[in-house]
């Protein structure tokens, strides 16, 4: 099952060559230890990726978004950009309720049964700027800023670990295989 995912994601996602072609693109492909998967440059990936992707909830935005930051902080972009994925249709509201009740327990006010209403109802777009527009942003905002913050914390710890325990294991998986001969 792993192997058919892993089959369909590679022959769906452009490769390297493609994407230095492209004009908007280009600048971002040419650099080789963007695309390269280190000790260092997997967890950088991983926390930028959750920190964009959790903090930034716009669809297409958080891709480029986490390829931007890449740049500066020499994270890996593929990486960085599948992380941005944890946020989805299914975790937005998730991410949306835990932030405003985090915002709302350290002092800013958004009204929670307000939120719920308008997401039990399928509020449209204009009513749900204006719940946002009132005071229910700052809440928003810094519940989103302190969530994100964290995760990209753990991500990178958890990354950096697994990377260690992965590179540990392959080394002790050789060495077996050359005792064995």
């Amino acid at each position: 099952m792993r192997q058919k995912i892993a089959a369909m994601v590679r022959a769906s996602m452009p490769t390297r060559e493609q994407m230095e072609r492209n004009r908007l693109t280009g600048r971002l492909a040419a650099r080789a230890e963007l695309w390269r998967f280190t000790r260092r440059s997997v967890p950088r990936g991983v926390a930028i990726g959750l920190l964009v992707g959790i903090f930034a909830m716009i669809p297409g935005v958080q891709i480029a978004g986490a390829a931007a930051m890449c740049l500066p902080f020499r994270g890996n972009v593929p990486i960085a950009a599948g992380m941005t994925f944890l946020s989805n249709p299914a975790t937005t509201p998730l991410f949306i309720a835990a932030s405003l009740a985090l915002g709302n327990w350290f002092g800013f006010h958004a009204d929670v049964a307000t939120f719920m209403a308008l997401f039990e109802r399928g509020a449209s777009v204009a009513e749900w700027t204006g719940w946002l527009l009132s005071d229910a942003a700052p809440a928003l905002i810094f519940g989103l800023f302190v969530i994100s913050v964290v995760a990209a914390a753990l991500g990178y710890v958890i990354a950096a670990f697994a990377w260690r325990w992965w590179t540990v294991h392959k080394r002790r998986t050789r060495l077996a295989m050359r005792v064995e001969q």
